[in-house]
């Protein structure tokens, strides 16, 4: 569970595996409800007081060539860092998945990460919330105010490795935000949670090899 505050200094590690929980169930008014157009905080100002800060500890990994982080370490950096550190040495990003939590702080992870070369993600689907759209497709069309420069299309992730995937309508569209915009991808790892001797099986590996690719050298692979 997240303390109050970290001092550590681990700047020789090199693998980080973290499982971040909030003492409390999160409250984020990122969350895409049926709210009126009266949004404007980011979120509860209290989060520090009920939640910890996590800032020390981030920093002190900042260094790791490889971060695995759980579903809920993505909802804890995202409301208990108040400054998130560049990962210059970051190689390889593994966040998982889950429907009751978000990926707004996944952005500001890519953006952090310049030379991020392999993007693994377990299981695409998340809670919609209007932070995340930069990384995905899922933010809300009435959220949008003006066109931005997406995250992927500035990274040079050159593999990535999807688990878990259903071939439901809103996966297929994230892989297709996925590769509209990854110019530099190279190989696309798809794990298929089907009976591949199924018909939904088939129908769910022909639609991604049928989506278009911003970058011509990229080759999808099954397992």
């Amino acid at each position: 569970y997240v303390a109050e505050q970290y001092d550590v200094d681990l700047g020789s590690l090199v693998e980080a595996r973290l499982d971040l929980r909030s003492w409390e169930p999160p409250i984020d008014e990122d969350e895409d409800e049926d709210e009126d157009e009266s949004y404007e905080s980011d979120g509860d100002s209290d989060t520090e007081a009920i939640f910890g800060d996590v800032t020390g500890l981030v920093a002190g990994i900042s260094k790791v060539k490889t971060l695995h982080l759980s579903s809920d370490s993505l909802e804890v950096f995202h409301l208990c860092c108040d400054t998130m550190p560049v990962f210059h040495n970051l190689l390889t990003l593994s966040f998982e998945s889950d429907k009751e939590r978000g990926w707004q702080v996944v952005p500001l992870l890519i953006n952090n990460s310049p030379n991020l070369d392999n993007l693994i993600i377990k299981g695409l689907v998340h809670q919609v919330t209007n932070r995340c759209g930069d990384a995905c497709s899922c933010i809300p069309k009435r959220r949008v105010k003006k066109k931005r420069v997406c995250c992927l299309s500035t990274c040079r992730v050159k593999v990535l490795h999807i688990s878990g995937y259903r071939g439901t309508c809103g996966e297929l569209k994230h892989m297709r935000h996925f590769l509209a915009n990854l110019k530099c991808l190279e190989t696309v790892k798809v794990g298929v949670k089907l009976n591949p001797r199924q018909d939904n099986h088939r129908r769910a590996t022909n639609a991604l090899m049928q989506l278009p690719r911003v970058s011509s050298n990229s080759h999808i692979h099954f397992f």
